[in-house]
């Protein structure tokens, strides 16, 4: 076992940002018998939006000992809805693996505390100020001490520590710009909420200006948002176009009569970006730092869990090999990486260009074979080698590392 303490080192690694991708790679190599520093800025639980959970997130979850069935909405499925023609299309996500609608401010502290347990040493309220990957080993300085590591795994989201540090950050343009969004509670009874609530299912009605999320959360909640794509119109304000567009869906006028708004309105902006520069020396980006997309297909806390296991596992072998200088360690583990990324973002690029919901979506009945390619992709099966969807999608458009 190497000794940190004998060669000048706090810690084997220490991860930046206490998400869900920092708190999977610092529990993971926690319990490879690392010793691991996890640094929040914040205090948990804070408010995250992105709820809506991917099976093929399970398998991770499972490997950090998490049962996230406890307390949360079961997810069967997602609906895709075109209020002005009357079309929908039900894909089923949970068959092999199941997915839950999460509130993450508990979800988020859930992860942290059980990297905690598991034998992380998790610091919130602590910023990172400085950074330095050197040849000998990684200086941190934060607002509160010092720390020295073998390594680095920045998780710190769309902050995107090394991203910006490195000016590696390219924003991808043709995708969703911003969303404004709130929450309700004391959702009346009603044929259609017990429906929705039954299934859980997540319902993404399309509309003119992009489309919107209806997200089911337990005790008869709603998650609620408008994500634009095309320029804002000059005659509203962000809250005025979210109700604006409320009150067009007759789904959403029939689900919140009599409901309650229980959160502010709240926007995000700064969408879809790469970071071209993931991994170098003495470091890795995992989930949000690594790369965002927009979220119609609820990809991102996805992506997080699974590019963080993958940094994980890579900086384990690395140590373990004497390896974590290399800035080539993450070379072969990002290819599949670049898979599962590039594959979402083609998918997304097509809903918005190409009229994928209605050409490709509406239609799916009429195949079962290219229905079941479509959920696939939704649930998250993205490194299977017989989609053929996948494989299209792929092979339409050379995507840059």
């Amino acid at each position: 076992m190497f000794d940190n303490k004998q060669n000048g080192f706090d810690y084997d690694v220490v991860v930046v940002g206490g998400g869900p991708a920092g708190s999977t790679a610092a529990t993971l190599l926690a319990q490879h018998g690392r010793k691991v520093l996890l640094l929040e800025r914040d205090k948990h639980p804070r408010f995250h939006i992105g709820e809506s959970m991917l099976p093929f997130s399970e398998p991770v979850l499972k490997r950090l000992g998490i049962d996230w069935s406890q307390g949360n909405q079961f997810k069967s499925g997602a609906v895709f809805i075109d209020e002005t023609v009357g079309q929908r299309m039900y894909f089923p996500l949970s068959v092999y693996l199941k997915a839950y609608q999460v509130e993450r401010g508990p979800f988020d502290q859930l992860l942290f505390q059980n990297a905690a347990a598991l034998g992380v040493d998790t610091h919130e309220e602590e910023n990172v100020l400085e950074v330095s990957c050197l040849p000998d080993g990684v200086d941190i300085v934060t607002d509160k001490a010092g720390y020295r590591s073998r390594y680095l795994i920045d998780a710190t989201g769309r902050s995107a520590l090394m991203g910006k540090k490195s000016k590696s950050i390219e924003r991808i343009e043709n995708l969703g710009k911003f969303a404004v969004y709130t929450h309700f509670e004391k959702i009346p009874p009603s044929e259609e909420a017990e429906e929705l609530f039954r299934s859980g299912s997540i319902y993404v009605p399309v509309v003119d200006i992009g489309w919107i999320w209806i997200i089911p959360l337990s005790g008869r909640r709603l998650s609620v948002g408008l994500v634009v794509q095309k320029d804002r119109p000059k005659d509203c304000e962000m809250e005025d176009l979210l109700r604006r567009y409320l009150k067009a869906s007759p789904i959403l006028t029939r689900l919140l009569d009599g409901a309650e708004q229980f959160a502010p309105v709240r926007v995000e902006a700064d969408f879809s970006y790469t970071n071209q520069s993931r991994y170098g020396l003495r470091y890795a980006c995992c989930g949000d730092a690594a790369g965002f997309l927009d979220p119609v297909f609820s990809s991102g806390v996805f992506l997080a869990f699974t590019s963080a296991a993958r940094v994980a596992d890579q900086v384990h072998l690395g140590l373990q090999e004497g390896r974590e200088a290399d800035p080539l360690l993450h070379a072969g583990d990002d290819e599949d990486y670049q898979l599962g990324f590039n594959t979402m973002r083609l998918f997304v690029e097509r809903f918005y260009q190409s009229g994928i919901v209605h050409n490709l979506f509406f239609e799916a009945d009429r195949d079962p074979e290219l229905k079941g390619q479509i959920a696939r992709l939704l649930s998250g099966d993205l490194w299977a080698d017989n989609n053929a969807l996948q494989q299209s999608l792929l092979a339409g458009r050379r995507m840059a590392n």
